[in-house]
Order: structure tokens, then C-alpha cells, then sequence
């Protein structure tokens, strides 16, 4: 049984301001996969004091109180540098950054000072190094000074704090983002993989390393230290959000108020874990430091805590994250979540890169953070929250392997007369799992236990899944989907939640386990030869009247099959008769019977033909689905049956072809058929062999009555090219024909292949003749063709006997037959009172006549009147073999 490793990881990081109490109990989940992150109760800081460093303009806020509406003129200042000494640029043509803006309040500093504060920034050349600078990037400035009695007092009028909001400190006006998403680069222009960085990364890890053993806790010195040898803004970037994720770990102990939050960015540093302040804070100190603009953006993500559809207008943002103006346009990054995730089950951090967070498109980025300012989003039209609210939880896995939702487009699905289907597209081919947990009625509490999978249908192709969902009881579940790249090795990766509501079940057969997960064909089984099915549809394969089917792969290359059928009711031992198998070189065909109504798991697993020692692969599932009578439990394929039924792999080898049925499976309502093919050599011997379960069941019995072995129900006629197995049944019933062959010198025959034949023929069939070794190529025998001949009767006798110089039957006397010129020896005998007439031939005159075959001659009308008592027997016990459904 195959199982599917999942990677259970914890829900995505956020955080609560500084000051919250240690008492604070956070909400927790149940059970999280790996790859979540954790998000964390956030609170407003009221007691926020000037932090050191800042502008006298950041240290001062508007009041609260309301605000004259008399004075409403508003001084506007612009100014633009140019470090070259060239002429001044336009704020008002290009794709120029966002202008900051700064709010003066009257009374406090005058518009000199403003300016002056403003030009000392504007003068690289001026600054000591460790003093924070803003890149060339960001050289041209607009400035608004607006008079303290002309700020309103409108709450729709003020900005909300998108910027560094460290203890003590009253947050800043950002920057606003005004440029359109419709004209951004995406992240595959700025960098073609973030492999492009090895050089960036090794260096920042490295050094991050040293300076931690150095004792180095500066987020400044820090930050220039490792972006050494960087050439440009971006690796800048690079090197400090790599240094974040390797050297801070989340403050689960904090977040849990088992301990204090850590807040200032170098006790961050020293201890080395921080809650996502902690994260963007040093984030923004450390690219102001090398000349990146940063800011510091709150808002709202979906970690843990988040509820799926909880109104987060009701509630405060609980988590922060940091933009940065990077080659003319504003990027969106997080290292908290690109550091690791925390396990709730273990209330551990689990260190886990993920470059996913490292300036991430804004279009995905919208769908875990939602910030307090839709200015941040970034995009052309602005998502609301409550479109926000009510997308399906997705993981950055979701994205790095090219998923798409198709069904449904909300996080929340309801069933449909108890059905529901959830269906995704993807980029490449991928491989599949999911997982479903009932909500307790009363908590809501999920469950520990996974329902069953026999609940869903899970299709793959290599564009995607379609999940159909038929929950067992009514009540809410949690769906989470997981993937893996077709090839890799590992755990799957969690990529998307969903809730599942079901009001009531579908009445319906219960469906059989499928432990591996997917149906239909499955997303490698391109990579392992199969090419196609004949299943086409996702539907369940409906079997028909007799509760028999056919299900054929289509193949790449030569493969070897075997398959396992279940159903809740039929033995495993007696699963292995329902199937009989037929390997070609281009297609794998599996006839199968099913005995019970209901629904039937087919799997079919497959290795290389050439690959002996290759261990087989699952390939494809398929649901049947039987609605009429089944297939007789007395009727079903012989037990001995190889895997090699019909014509293939080993006949195509042994040179055979030509055949007259191509097919495993022969019926024969007469009781009796002719199977012909031909041979490429003549050197190859061919034997054919008759078996059957019930002969073998009452084979003392039928001895004890005088009834023949089956080996005299099959005649074998060979020529130079063509070969002859003839059959006749003695009784109704499934048989099985083993076709063998062997070349001198070799001793033992080889299984070339079988057939299934199938006798509804209640009329006795006869016997052939007991042939002897004598009886060789180009021998063929006209008439009569039955075994069996009647007492003190004439019986006309043809036959071919290639070289034969004389050919002779023995009965009650001695018959010489003739040759007419058709080259066929012809004659007529009279049996008489004799039980056995023979018939025998000579090579030459002088040679000794051997025998070629024997006729038994019996009192048939007794011996019918005997066979005639048993047939009914047989017949009646086969009709009650039935299952009554």
C-alpha cells in the first residue's frame, strides 16, 4: 500500500505590538500543515514616545481634538537635487517615486527649519557614514507643509501609520505608493531566479555568521557589512532580507506571554528571535543604512488566528511588513515569513527559507496581506476586505507551483444533494493528496482523525485535479490540498484550505478505499510508459449486464502489468479470479469481472518489460461501478490463469502471429472452436493444455466414472507455417488454455500464453482421439472427429499422413486405406464388438507401423443417460451460483 508523505506545517507568522501583556493568550489551532505561518494578535500602542534619530517632524502628531475648519490654506514646497550637479529633474514626469510627505504643525518649527532639515539629508558627500541615506534613486523630493489648523479632523482624512513603528516611537507618515501596477516590472524582470544570487546569499550568511560570534548587534554596522560587494540596490536588498531569515527566528515564547516581546531591533539582534515588528523594523533600519527607501507596512494576514470568513474590520491588524522603492517602482517583501513557520501541535519554530516572501508579485501577495491602506496593494483596482475575507487560504507552494482555482472561487463550499467538486489547474504536471477533518458539532473543534478517503474522487492530468467530494455525515470539514512537483522526491507541500459545509449525505453504495489517493490515470504515468486509457471521462466506468468489463492502457514502450481489484465484499483470494490479463506491446488490456453490485477500485501498477528487477509503480485507479447482476462467483476466470493471456509480449517473441483471436477471453456456444496462428519457425514445438477449476474440483469422481481427461478435449494440428489448437468442452464452463512452447535441445516448454474460453453449450462435447508421438507435423485428421465411436457401426475414416507409405485402422479387423489425389488416405471400418479401433501407419514397406491415434468405442447410450444426470447437476449448481442482489 502506498502512502503519501504531507508535510504538516504551522500557519504563517504575524504579530502584536510590544506592550502587549505576557498574559495575553493568543489564538491557537487545532493541527496545522508545514508551511503555515503564524499570525498574532495585534493591539494599538498608546504609549509610543519620540525615538532617537528621527526628524523633529516624526516626533510630533496631529491632535485629536477637533480641529478649526477656518484656516484651510495649505504651504507646498518642492525640491529637487541633482548629486551630479545637472539640472533639476521634474517631479512630474516619469515614472518618478512617491513624494513623502511631512506635516508641520504651527507654532512648532518654522518652514526654515523644515527645509534645512530636509536639504542636510539631500548631501550624501556631508553625512558620516553611519548616519541613514536615501539612494540616488530617490533624489527628487516634494514636500507639504500644511498649518496646524488646517489639518481636519475627519478620520477619513488621515493616513493610517504604514511605517517604522518601533516602542516608543509614534509612526510616521509614509510614502504612498501612486504608481500603476499596470506599468510594474514582475519579479522575473528585476531577477531571472533567485539563483542569481548565490553569490549574495553565501556572503550574507557567512558574514552574518562572524558578526554574531564577534558580537556585532548593529543593525546599521550589520547592514554594511554584508552588502559588501554588492553592485546594485537589489542585491543590497538581497543580502539584508537573507541575513534576516538566517539569523532571527520567530518569538514564539513572546507571542505565546510565556516571556516579554523583544521590540528594539538590537535586542532583536542579540537574542535573535522577534515577532514580525521585530522582522521590520531591522528591515527598514538596515536599508536606510545602505540607501534603500523603505517603509514599514501594517495590516492584515491570514495566519494563525485567522478564521476563515471572521470580519476583520472588527478587529485590529495583526501583522507587519516592509515595501521598498527599488528601480522606479515599489516592492512588497516579508521576511518574517520567509524565515520558517512555527509548529502549534509542538509549539516549536521551524526554520524553513522561503524565497517566495522576497519581492513577491503584488497579485499574490494580496491574497495572505491585506494592508491597512489599500495604497499598498499595488494594484490598478484595489481588493476590498471583503473580497479579502473570503478567498481560500493558499500557501506560497500554491504559486511556486503554478496552481490556479477553478472550483470554488470562495474559501467556503456547500454541498449539492451531498456533493461537492473542488478542481485546480497547473503549469506542470503534479502529483496530488488531500485531506478532510469533520469539525466537532458542538466546539468546532476539528477532528484528529482523517475521514476516509473512499469520501473523494480525486482525478489528476497533467493539467491539473478535480476533487469530488461525497462527505459521510453531515456537518463542517476543513479540506487542505496538498502537491509535489512530478518526479521530485518528499513530502507533498500543503497549498491551499478550504471549509467545506454539508447539510446533508447522498444516499448512496459506499466507495472503496483508495490509498492512493488520485483516479484516473495518475500524473506520472506518462513518465512510466502509459500514454492514455480508455477510460476517458472522470465518471465511474459503468459495468455492464453480467458484471463484466474491459479497461485497456495505451503504452509508450513495453510494460509489464498487474492490477488489484477491491470491493467491501469480495475476498482478496477470490479478487485474483475477477482478473484476467493481456500484455502487448503497445497496450495493456484488463478483463474484469465483478461478482457484487456497487462500486470497485481497479489499480493498475506497471514497470519496464526489460526490468526485472524494477519494483512496480502505480499508474492509474479506476472507480467501476456495477448497477445490474454480476458476474456467477462459479463462473469466474480460472484460478491458475497467467499473465499472459492472448496474444503479446511472449508470442510476439517466440515468433508467433497470424493469430485467429486476438483476445484473452473465447466464448464458444457450441462447446467447441478452432484457435489458429502461425509460427516462424518450424523448429518451434507448440503444446497446448486444457484445465478448469471444476475439473479439478471433482476430478476423482469423473475418473470413477469413466469420464475422459481434459487432454483429450484439445488436438493440435501443426503444418509447416500454421498451427491448429482444437477444443471441445466436455461440459459448460469457464476453461483455461495454456499455449506452450519449446526449441531443441530444450527439455521444458515455456508459457507462450493463455486463453479463457467459456462453454455455455449444454450438449456433452466428445473427445478427440488419444494421439501418440507418431502424430506429427503435417499430420491432419478429416474425419471422424470425435473420439468416440458407436458400436457395430461403419465408420468413414480421412486422414493426412505426410511420407507415410502405408496407413492402416485396426478394429474388429484390419483396414489398408487409400491415398486419393488429394494425397488424402481414405477408407471406411466397421467397429463391431471391438472397444478400441487405432489407427496406424509406415514410413516405408519394410518398416514396423506405428501408431498415430486411438478411437474408443463405447455403449454411448449409457454413458449418456450417466452424463445426461451430471450435466443437470452441474447446471443447477451453477445456476444458484448467482449472488442475489
Amino acid at each position: 500500500m502506498t502512502h503519501f508523505m504531507v508535510q504538516k506545517f504551522s500557519i504563517p507568522l504575524t504579530c502584536s505590538p510590544c506592550h502587549t501583556q505576557t498574559n495575553q493568550q493568543p489564538i491557537n489551532e487545532e493541527k496545522h500543515h508545514h508551511g503555515n505561518k503564524l499570525q498574532e494578535p495585534a493591539t494599538n500602542d498608546p504609549n509610543n514616545n519620540p525615538k532617537q534619530g528621527n526628524s523633529e517632524m516624526d516626533n510630533k502628531s496631529a491632535p485629536k481634538d477637533k480641529v478649526s475648519q477656518e484656516s484651510k490654506s495649505t504651504i507646498k514646497a518642492c525640491v529637487t537635487t541633482d548629486k551630479e550637479g545637472g539640472a533639476s529633474q521634474s517631479t512630474g514626469q516619469g515614472h518618478h517615486k512617491p513624494h513623502p510627505t511631512i506635516s508641520v504643525l504651527q507654532g512648532v518649527l518654522s518652514h526654515k527649519t523644515v527645509f534645512e532639515k530636509w536639504a542636510s539629508l539631500q548631501g550624501e558627500e556631508q553625512r558620516p557614514s553611519t548616519k541613514r541615506q536615501l539612494s540616488t534613486e530617490s533624489a527628487a523630493k516634494c514636500v507639504s507643509v500644511r498649518k496646524r489648523s488646517t489639518v481636519r479632523g475627519s478620520r477619513e482624512e488621515l493616513v493610517k501609520p504604514l511605517s517604522h513603528t518601533e516602542p516608543g516611537t509614534q509612526p510616521r507618515k509614509a510614502c504612498l505608493p501612486t504608481s500603476s501596477s499596470s506599468q510594474r516590472k514582475p519579479r522575473r524582470q528585476l531577477f531571472s531566479s533567485t539563483g542569481v544570487f548565490h553569490k549574495v546569499d553565501t556572503h550574507a550568511i557567512s558574514a552574518g555568521r562572524e558578526l554574531k560570534e564577534q558580537g556585532v548587534f548593529s543593525a546599521q554596522s550589520i547592514a554594511r557589512t554584508i552588502t559588501q560587494g554588492a553592485i546594485n540596490e537589489l542585491e543590497k536588498l538581497r543580502a539584508i532580507w537573507v541575513w534576516l531569515c538566517h539569523n532571527i527566528e520567530y518569538d514564539l515564547e513572546g507571542y505565546l506571554g510565556l516571556s516579554p516581546k523583544l521590540c528594539s531591533p538590537e535586542e532583536v539582534i542579540k537574542k535573535g528571535r522577534g515577532v514580525c515588528s521585530g522582522f521590520s523594523s531591522i528591515c527598514l533600519e538596515m536599508c536606510r543604512e545602505v540607501g534603500i527607501q523603505c517603509e514599514e507596512v501594517s495590516g492584515y494576514s491570514k495566519g494563525i488566528g485567522h478564521r476563515p470568513g471572521r470580519r476583520l474590520a472588527q478587529e485590529p491588524s495583526d501583522h507587519k511588513w516592509n515595501a521598498v522603492w527599488l528601480r522606479g517602482q515599489w516592492g512588497l517583501l516579508d521576511a518574517c515569513w520567509g524565515a520558517g513557520t512555527v509548529n502549534m501541535e509542538t509549539k516549536t519554530f521551524i526554520k524553513r527559507f522561503d524565497d517566495f516572501y522576497f519581492l513577491t508579485e503584488p497579485s499574490d501577495f494580496i491574497n495572505s496581506h491585506f494592508p491597512d491602506d489599500q495604497h499598498w496593494q499595488l494594484l490598478d483596482t484595489p481588493v476590498s476586505m471583503e473580497v479579502f475575507e473570503m478567498w481560500p487560504l493558499k500557501t506560497s507552494a500554491f504559486y511556486t507551483l503554478g496552481l490556479r482555482i477553478l472550483q470554488p472561487t470562495q474559501y467556503k463550499i456547500t454541498t449539492e444533494d451531498g456533493e461537492a467538486t473542488v478542481s485546480m489547474t497547473s503549469s506542470r504536471p503534479l502529483t496530488f493528496a488531500y485531506e478532510l477533518r469533520q469539525r466537532d458539532v458542538q466546539t468546532g473543534v476539528l477532528g484528529q482523525r482523517e475521514v476516509d478517503s473512499s469520501c473523494g474522487l480525486l482525478s489528476v492530468t497533467h493539467q491539473g485535479m478535480s476533487l469530488r467530494l461525497l462527505p459521510p455525515d453531515p456537518g463542517d470539514y476543513e479540506l487542505k490540498l496538498f502537491a509535489l512537483a512530478e518526479g521530485n522526491s518528499g513530502a507533498l507541500h500543503w497549498v491551499c484550505s478550504l471549509q467545506l459545509e454539508c447539510p446533508a449525505v447522498q444516499q448512496s453504495q459506499p466507495l472503496p478505499a483508495n490509498p492512493y489517493l488520485s483516479w484516473g490515470l495518475g500524473a506520472r504515468a506518462g513518465s512510466l510508459g502509459v500514454k492514455g486509457s480508455s477510460v476517458v471521462n472522470e465518471e465511474p466506468l459503468e459495468v455492464g449486464e453480467g458484471g463484466e468489463c474491459e479497461v485497456i492502457l495505451y503504452t509508450s514502450r513495453p510494460l509489464i502489468l498487474v492490477c488489484e481489484l477491491t470491493h467491501p465484499l469480495l475476498d482478496p483470494a477470490v479478487a485474483k479470479s475477477c482478473l484476467a490479463l493481456q500484455i502487448a506491446a503497445e497496450r495493456l488490456v484488463c478483463n474484469v469481472l465483478c461478482p457484487y453490485k456497487g462500486f470497485y477500485r481497479l489499480s493498475f501498477f506497471v514497470r519496464d518489460y526489460d526490468d526485472g528487477r524494477g519494483s512496480f509503480q502505480n499508474a492509474g485507479n479506476f472507480l467501476l461501478r456495477c448497477k445490474g447482476q454480476g458476474a456467477n462467483v462459479n463462473l469466474l476466470y480460472p484460478r491458475d490463469l497467467g499473465p499472459w493471456c492472448g496474444p503479446g509480449m511472449r508470442t510476439e517473441a517466440a515468433g508467433l502471429s497470424h493469430f485467429s483471436h486476438m483476445g484473452a477471453l473465447v466464448n464458444t456456444p457450441q462447446g467447441r472452436c478452432n484457435i489458429t496462428f502461425h509460427r516462424a519457425s518450424t523448429e518451434l514445438q507448440i503444446h497446448a493444455v486444457l484445465s478448469t477449476d471444476m475439473d479439478q474440483a471433482n476430478s476423482k469422481q469423473h475418473q470413477k466414472k469413466g469420464l475422459f481427461p481434459l487432454s483429450r478435449y484439445v488436438l493440435l494440428t501443426s503444418t509447416d507455417s500454421k498451427v491448429t489448437v482444437s477444443i471441445s468442452t466436455p461440459r459448460p464452463g469457464v476453461y483455461r488454455l495454456g499455449v506452450y512452447g519449446r526449441t531443441p535441445p530444450q527439455q521444458d516448454y515455456t508459457p507462450l500464453c493463455d486463453y479463457v474460453l467459456r462453454s455455455t453449450c449444454e450438449r456433452h462435447g466428445d473427445p478427440f482421439p488419444c494421439v501418440y508421438a507418431a502424430w506429427g507435423k503435417g499430420c491432419v485428421l478429416l474425419e471422424p472427429r470425435s473420439g468416440l465411436l458407436a458400436p457395430q457401426s461403419w465408420v468413414r475414416v480421412r486422414v493426412r499422413v505426410p511420407a507415410a507409405r502405408r496407413v492402416c485402422v485396426l478394429g474388429e479387423q484390419r483396414v489398408e486405406l487409400k491415398m486419393n489425389k488429394s494425397r488424402v488416405w481414405e477408407g471406411e471400418t466397421f467397429t463391431g464388438d471391438a472397444t478400441q479401433v487405432k489407427l496406424i501407419a509406415a514410413t516405408s514397406e519394410a518398416s514396423e507401423m506405428a501408431v498415430l491415434m486411438t478411437f474408443d468405442v463405447l455403449d454411448l447410450k449409457s454413458e449418456h443417460e450417466e452424463e445426461g444426470k451430471e450435466e443437470k447437476m452441474d447446471c443447477k449448481k451453477l445456476s444458484n451460483g448467482h449472488i442475489a442482489h
